[in-house]
């Protein structure tokens, strides 16, 4: 399951801009990867981990602006089609685990 973040947060003020890099910051420190300017997308294993997630992002919210949330399986994210351009390369996202075991 994928979390999907879309923001859009002024930036008119020094007070607007801090709470812009802040939130912003946040999502990076929390697993999120930028998709697009201003769409950030995680990836969660199940429904508990995906409310704790979107708790801790209603907590940051700044007080203006615009944040919206949207919850997709895989199945549907990987259907995304690219129109134009194509996807980050250089990124591993993806739900397979490595466990390496020491004896």
């Amino acid at each position: 399951m994928r979390i999907i973040v879309f923001f859009d947060l002024p930036t008119l003020t020094t007070k607007d801009k801090t709470n812009y890099i802040r939130f912003r910051k946040f999502l990076i420190q929390n697993g999120f990867i930028m998709m697009q300017y201003s769409v950030y997308s995680k990836l969660v294993l199940n429904k508990t981990g995906e409310n704790i997630v979107k708790e801790r992002i209603k907590k940051q919210c700044p007080e203006n602006g615009l944040v919206q949330l949207i919850s997709i399986t895989e199945k549907q994210f990987n259907k995304m089609e690219f129109v134009v351009g194509s996807g980050q390369k250089s990124i591993i996202d993806s739900d397979k685990r490595l466990v390496v075991l020491w004896n």
